[in-house]
């Protein structure tokens, strides 16, 4: 630690801290503001509705993107079977499908005019509706089965490691008392594994938490459709705000009551070492079955809406290869590379600080800047136009009072506004991979810099930032993949006239045709599937 370190460094630490947590401060206070004739009348209505729903999609997306993983999970990470190497890192692909767009092609698939039951209508001589009975896609069941299948790879990760750290002497003890493989993996691996599926449960509850696309599409009304109606379809930001609120409450009672669910348990085991991890080789009808499962959940979550999207971008090719096309995916890249760069600077900032100072105070900021990713895209919008819409009413105020020409909204009617949320939301993913950088650091080399005589900058840049090179980059890569699929906050925030590729394909989606679109959504696909690369190869390379 550099007990020298000056004031500075902890000041900006500070400043850039209150900056990210401005918004959240900023919709509580709103949120207290009387609204009667809004915010009345939907909770005399239809607010109800909104908070059973949400819960009720939170639910059954928990379940069942547990039921989809955690079977794959230990397949994975326990069995031998043909494609298992495959299926490791293929099962993370539908992390990069938009969940809109799986949506779309579903319904387009299952729906009425769909070829699934025109198909059964001309095999069985059925001739309307009544003749049959069919599941209805556009419905919460059907947004909860959307939603499962794309996320569920966060609880798939986080199995998979927990079940591969699992000694394996654990295993080689139960198969002396007795336990078939089924038991081995109902009594000992999936309790020992209950702290990572806790986890990947609340990430997999907060998504969907967040999402606005699948559940609009579907006429789901949910409190994320809430704040977006009441913004744009009644102008009132203290309703909005409100409705952000209880939203923000339904995310952070997740995060608490896992913290709480596991506040008494301890776990400790021996790892595996290299080398030493105990498989079940499969054989037969089971190597089969595990096959089988693992290419049926990925042709579902990934390689058939993926098909169908190259389907659509081939018929429509002509058609997507535009002007707007260029336009939109410059827009993307500007917008996710100016505010990749920001966020790391951001958490690199704010890590020396925590890194280097003798101060326990100075670790707060840090913690305080990681709170703006836990935020879903409609409530972080609404925070951030509070702020933001009285400081341009006081910038016209105060050109109006001398005489000069009232410039109009600069922040909220520009793309200003977008950049400050996307940079508020993602910056918690800068700071992690550079803090989980830093931790392979030795003090040591601090102490020898202090001992040369470097100040704080000196250490910094001759320092830490060559050291921090594939923390920086891992940092940059996953919030400029995150900035390019971020819907929410973009179509809330975005100037008049402005577009990026999640707006406008999910206007063609919106309007029932994504074949326009498919072109951009393959883009935004192929951009998503380089993290998830990148993660693998860390993966396998820390293995």
């Amino acid at each position: 630690m550099i007990l020298g370190l000056a004031k500075r460094w902890s000041v900006a630490s500070y400043t850039l801290a209150l900056l990210i947590v401005m918004p959240l401060v900023a919709l509580i206070l709103q949120s207290f503001l009387p609204d009667e004739a809004v915010f009345g009348h939907l909770m005399a209505t239809v607010l109800p509705t909104y908070i059973s729903n949400t819960l009720l999609l939170i639910f059954w997306v928990v379940i069942g993107a547990l039921i989809f993983a955690i079977p794959a999970a230990w397949l994975v990470a326990k069995c031998r079977f043909p494609g298992r190497n495959i299926f490791q890192w293929a099962l993370l692909l539908p992390l990069a499908m938009p969940a809109y767009v799986v949506a779309y092609v579903y319904t387009d698939l299952f729906d009425y005019a769909g070829p699934i039951q025109r198909s059964l209508r001309a095999l069985f001589s059925w001739q309307t509706p009544h003749d049959y009975y069919f599941p209805q896609v556009r419905s919460l069941g059907g947004a909860a089965i959307m939603l499962a299948l794309v996320l569920f790879p966060y609880i798939y990760l986080l199995a998979r490691t927990a079940f591969m750290e699992q000694s394996a002497s654990l295993g080689h003890a139960a198969r002396v008392m007795g336990c078939s493989p089924w038991k081995s993996f109902w009594r000992l691996s999936l309790p020992m594994a209950r702290p990572a599926l806790a986890v990947g449960a609340t990430l997999v509850a907060m998504e969907t938490a967040a999402d606005f696309a699948t559940v609009s599409y579907f006429a789901v009304p949910t409190l994320t459709t809430a704040v977006y109606d009441t913004w744009f379809e009644y102008g009132s930001l203290t309703a909005a705000a409100k409705l952000s609120t209880i939203m923000l409450f339904v995310v952070f009672a997740f995060v608490g009551f896992e913290r709480f669910a596991r506040r008494k348990q301890q776990l400790f085991q021996k790892q595996s070492a290299p080398g030493e991890l105990d498989y079940y080789c499969l054989n037969g009808a089971k190597a089969f079955a595990a096959t089988g499962y693992c290419f049926i959940l990925l042709g579902l979550a990934f390689i058939l809406p993926f098909v169908i999207l190259l389907q659509y971008a081939w018929g429509y090719f002509a058609e997507s290869w535009n002007a707007n096309f260029f336009e939109y995916s410059f827009n993307s890249l500007w917008i996710s590379l100016l505010v990749s760069v920001i966020c790391v600077c951001i958490g690199i900032v704010l890590m020396f600080v925590r890194r280097v100072s003798p101060r326990k105070a100075d670790m707060l900021p840090s913690r305080l800047a990681s709170t703006g990713y836990a935020l879903p895209g409609t409530v972080l919008a609404i925070g951030i136009l509070v702020p933001f819409t009285q400081l341009d009413f006081a910038i016209n105020d105060l050109a109006y009072y001398f005489g000069l020409q009232e410039p109009g909204l600069i922040l909220t009617g520009s793309t200003f506004i977008l950049i400050c949320a996307f940079c508020i939301r993602f910056a918690a993913i800068a700071i992690g991979s550079i803090e989980n950088s830093y931790k392979r650091i030795s003090p040591s080399l601090d102490m020898a810099s202090v001992t040369l005589g470097l100040t704080p900058k000196s250490m910094l840049t001759r320092v830490h930032i060559p050291l921090l090179r594939k923390g920086i980059f891992a940092g940059l890569l996953l919030v400029f993949i995150e900035c390019m699929k971020e819907l929410p906050a973009a179509l809330l925030l975005r100037p008049i006239g402005f577009e990026n590729l999640a707006t406008y394909v999910f206007q063609f989606v919106s309007d029932e045709q994504l074949e326009h679109g498919a072109l951009a959504a393959i883009v935004i696909v192929l951009v998503g599937l380089v993290p998830l690369i990148y993660l693998n190869r860390s993966l396998e390379q820390e293995k």
